[in-house]
This record gives C-alpha cells, structure tokens and sequence, in this order.
C-alpha cells in the first residue's frame, strides 16, 4: 500500500511538472490503473489517486474521457460511505475538472451514475467546506448546460439543494443560481421550482442583494421564467411584495437587472389594466377596432396608467433614497421594504 502511495505521488508530481508526461502516462495505462486504485481501501493511497488523476485531467480531454471510461464516477462516495472532508474535496475537484468535458455525450448517464447522490450528499453536509460546495455547484452548472442532463437533475431533487445553498450563502449563490436558471427551462425544472417551499420568496430576497448584481439578475430571469404565461405564478409573486422589490431594482440595479424587472413590472401592470377594464362598469356597447371613440379611450387610459405609474416610482424613490442615506434605524432588508411599501404604492392590490 505504500508503494502505491508513493507511485501515486510520483504521477501527480511528473503531471504537474511536464505536459508530455500526460500523454505518456495514458498511454502506458495509467490512467485505469489510478481508477481502480480508488476502490483499494485506504484513504491515504486512495487520496494519493484521486491528486494524481487530478493532475492528469487539468488540460487534458483525453485523461479526462479515459477516466470517464474507466468508471470515475462509479467509485464517488455516497452519502451512506463514511469518508472524511478532505478526501471529499478532492473527489469534488476531481468532478468540477470532469464535468468540463465538452463532448456531453461522453459522460455516463446521471441516473447511472454517483454524480448526483455525491453532489447533493456534499452539498447537504454540514462536515462540507466551503471549497467542496462551490466545486459541487461548479460541477452541477457544467452539466446542466445540457437539456438532458438539466431535466434529470430537476428530476431528482437538485433544484431544491440549490435554493437552499442561494439561500445559505452569498458567496456560493452565484453558480447555484446560474445552475437553477438551466434548471428553469426545462418542464421538470420549471415544475420542481413552482411546487418549492421556497418560491418566489428566497428569489425575491435575492434581488435585494445590491452587492451582487449577478445573482439579482439571474435571480430575475428565474422569476420571469417562472411568471410568463403563469398568472397563478404572477399571483404568488404578488402576494409575496416582489413588487415594490422589483421597483427598487428597475431604479438602482444593474443594466440587465433594470431591464428584467421593467419587463416583469410591465407584466403586473398590463395584469392590473385587465382587471381594472373587467370592472370599469357596465358597457353599453363596443366600438369597433380602429374607431376615434376606442382609439381615444385607449390614448386617455395609457395617459392615466403612466401618471399612476409615475407617483408610484415617486413615492418608492423617496422610500429608497431614504433606505439608502444609513440613518440609524432606518429600515432594510425585504421584509421590512415590503412592509414599509403600502398597496397604494401601486394602482389598487395585487390580492
């Protein structure tokens, strides 16, 4: 076991100091033989491969489909192996670098595979350091860039470990946001997000994350997902106060993140000018399409949303102008914008 080790330790090292050697090694078999090494008992020998074939695979393709070949991904621990941080680290990183493969379909199909009970069982640990979670979400955003693998990670329980990890921590949100959003366009994706616990309100939190401007505009384009073609979903939304929220961000946010909300906001209002004509009064009769009465009525209405949609964004920049001076005591955080923000900040309730 300790000749092992040490030849191990030699690969790692002639693969860190020549790129020639990489190729050599495949070649000569190495590869595989690394592979099998994992399943030896041992957790130092087994760490020594796993460094090793890290080495092997950073900059390599071919290393990187030889593993994949050899079975990798069948030797990841489960949440059941009893395995200690900092070999699940380096099995992390072994993934990240894995699942960069350009050529989707040279990766094992998911549901055949240990990716996803290692990823979600790393990223559910509280024994999980920081650096394992961000590579598991590296991980998981690489191989959600495929259609197939999104609906299959969306179809076991990976949406949901991604929510939790945005809401967790600021600084690992970014890449599970970026994974979730090639959750969102598929069906499986969509569905796990709209039967979530957790939305829309850990994602309208988001958007009130001024430090980070990424995660409010990926934030935004989950919610838009989410709310098209959905009134049920813009309801839900509504009654959460993502609203005023997406207010502040069409004033304060990022390029990207003003033109998100402006688009949702557009949606809610156009909602609110439906329910409004549905019970203006009863009508008499209807004037043809194209006619000066109905023309002149549609010039008049557009005249008064604008001018309501004006004192709104007036009443709300004064609230953020003031959120935003630091006074002591001022309010902060969604909780207290929403409810610092009254129904008459908008044209009638949402409810």
């Amino acid at each position: 076991m300790e000749e092992r080790r040490a030849a191990a330790a030699e690969i790692e090292r002639l693969a860190r100091e020549d790129t020639r050697a990489k190729k050599l090694m495949a070649e000569l078999g190495v590869v595989q033989s690394l592979v099998a090494m994992i399943g030896i008992n041992g957790d130092c020998a087994r760490r020594g491969a796993i460094r090793a074939l890290i080495e092997l695979a950073n900059g390599n393709h071919m290393n990187k489909a030889l593993m994949v070949e050899a079975g990798i991904f069948q030797t990841l621990p489960s949440s059941k192996d009893a395995v200690d941080e900092q070999t699940r680290h380096e099995f992390a990183e072994l993934l990240l670098s894995l699942s960069s493969l350009k050529s989707a379909h040279l990766l094992p199909p998911l549901e055949s595979s240990r990716i996803i009970p290692f990823a979600l069982s790393a990223l559910e640990s509280s024994g999980s350091g920081h650096e394992t979670k961000e590579s598991c979400l590296g991980a998981l955003h690489n191989l959600s860039a495929a259609l197939e693998n999104a609906s299959k990670l969306a179809s076991n329980g990976v949406a949901e470990a991604l929510l939790t990890a945005a809401s967790v921590s600021k600084d690992l949100a970014e890449k599970a946001l970026a994974a979730l959003a090639n959750l969102a366009v598929t069906s499986p994706g969509k569905r796990a997000l709209e039967d979530s616990p957790m939305v829309p309100e850990s994602l309208i939190e988001v958007l009130t994350w001024e430090d980070r401007p990424r995660c409010q505009e990926t934030s935004a384009h989950i919610l838009m997902i989410l709310a098209y073609q959905s009134a049920a979903q813009r309801l839900k939304m509504a009654r959460s106060g993502i609203v005023p929220v997406l207010l502040e961000v069409a004033l304060l946010g990022s390029t990207l993140a003003q033109k998100r909300a402006l688009k949702m906001l557009q949606w809610f209002k156009d909602e609110r000018q439906t329910k409004m004509g549905l019970h203006s009064g009863p009508q008499v009769g209807r004037a043809p399409m194209g006619s000066p009465v109905r023309y002149r009525e549609a010039r008049e209405g557009r005249k008064m949303m604008q001018g309501l949609v004006k004192e709104s964004l007036h009443r709300n920049m004064e609230m953020i102008t003031r959120r935003a001076s630091g006074a002591p005591g001022s309010p902060s955080g969604l909780k207290t914008l929403v409810i610092s923000t009254s129904s008459k900040s908008l044209p009638g309730s949402f409810e």
